[in-house]
């Protein structure tokens, strides 16, 4: 992955984040936005975790195919 593409990646990590923490601290209904959230987070965590292992693979085999 380039330096831009990760520089990128985390910017937009961190606006989703204090994005979240915003909605969480700032509503009366929190517990509701609580759960909300955790989902999500949850569902990006699971995303991410399956883009890594592609990425893995990919690495992988390109490395098999230099070496072979």
């Amino acid at each position: 992955m380039k330096k831009e593409t990760k520089i990128i990646a985390g910017v937009l990590a961190g606006a989703a984040l204090g994005a979240a923490v915003a909605l969480i601290l700032s509503t009366d209904k929190g517990g509701e936005v609580k759960d909300k959230m955790t989902d999500w987070f949850c569902d990006l965590l699971d995303a991410s975790k399956d883009k890594l292992a592609d990425m893995t693979d990919q690495v992988k085999e390109t490395i098999a195919k230099v070496r072979a």
